[in-house]
């Protein structure tokens, strides 16, 4: 337990209320590493000594049927102070039909998806005017989310889920990389752009591009030289591949957030990242570079920049600090607390 948890925890007791977390993603045994932010977040929380009951799914598949077995395991649980839900729609519908406080946060497809799904407008309105408060990880997705829903306005706040200092940190790694050794998380697919990071390497002549996870692009991505795909690997060593690389790259087309690029700040590195999103709100001079995702130029000059920063880099581990999740936690704690004491929405 972290011991700033605990003695918070002890001096908290007569606060704490009963959580119904929901969310449509969440680790489980087939995929530990679905919506390991929400666990993380979750785990935050009952440190702070709040009871949390979960409705949850735990995979990947299922399609759409898999949520009416989250409708069943919401109507299910034990009757909450509060209500927690992550994502808008599905999740904060069905999360809106407890008679209880709703929080509801956004991640960022969920407000994309307004305007760009029909129905999706219409339905994520209903979960906001519900909500007795929505959370966005982003002042950007908090600007996308209000520009599109009115109701949104005066009632959303911005924090985004946290890192873990303890996990995310500086260390010896079992991985060694080619240098610069240069590494991208996440999906491999279009909006994450990785072709174009690995057409921007290419013009390097020099050091390893290491791509870990999965996705549609993985056959464009894998006969390159100089370039791995290592595929989705446990959610456990993640900290060690960030540890190995001398820069993270995540040019995403958009980026409501960037959890990845925050853990590779734990990890005192360095990181090259999308001006698109969220990244602008923490990425400064002294801990990365931001670049425009469709200029593989611009992207090729970021990745030099990026690897001759200092490694370790404190001033990358200092601003991820600022994100540390038991912080987080606390702002999320006192969202959930005013939800309780606040007039029903």
């Amino acid at each position: 337990m972290h011991a700033l948890f605990a003695g918070r925890r002890r001096a908290r007791q007569d606060l704490r209320v009963r959580i119904l977390l929901v969310s449509q993603m969440y680790p489980g045994p087939d995929d530990p590493d679905l919506g390991v932010f929400v666990r993380q977040m979750e785990l935050a929380l009952r440190e702070r000594g709040h009871q949390i009951d979960l409705a949850v799914l735990g995979r990947r598949g299922g399609g759409k049927r898999r949520y009416l077995e989250l409708a069943r395991r919401v109507r299910e649980a034990p009757k909450p102070d509060v209500v927690y839900a992550h994502f808008l729609v599905p999740t904060g519908l069905l999360a809106s039909r407890v008679d209880a406080p709703l929080v509801v946060t956004a991640h960022g497809r969920d407000v994309r998806n307004v305007g760009a799904i029909r129905g999706v407008g219409a339905l994520t309105a209903r979960v906001v005017a519900r909500a007795s408060a929505v959370i966005a990880v982003s002042e950007y997705l908090r600007h996308e989310l209000e520009a599109k829903l009115g109701a949104a306005r005066g009632k959303t706040h911005v924090i985004d889920m946290g890192v873990d200092l303890e996990r995310f940190r500086d260390r010896p790694t079992k991985f060694h990389l080619e240098g610069p050794a240069f590494v991208c998380v996440g999906s491999l697919t279009e909006r994450k752009n990785v072709v174009r990071l690995a057409d921007a390497f290419a013009r390097i002549g020099e050091g390893s591009l290491t791509f870990v996870g999965d996705g549609p692009l993985r056959a464009q991505l894998e006969s390159r030289d100089r370039v791995r795909v290592v595929g989705r690997v446990p959610h456990n060593e993640v900290p060690d591949w960030l540890a190995a690389a001398d820069v993270v790259c995540q040019p995403s087309l958009i980026e409501p957030l960037g959890q990845s690029l925050l853990e590779a700040m734990a990890c005192a590195r360095s990181i090259v990242a999308t001006r698109i999103g969220g990244p602008p709100e923490f990425v400064t001079p002294d801990t990365g570079v931001l670049v425009d995702p469709t200029d593989v130029a611009a992207l090729e000059q970021a990745l030099r920049a990026a690897a001759a920063l200092p490694k370790p880099n404190a001033a990358a581990r200092a601003a991820a600090a600022e994100h540390d999740v038991s912080r987080q936690a606390e702002r999320v704690e006192a969202v959930l607390e005013q939800a309780c004491r606040a007039p029903r929405a």
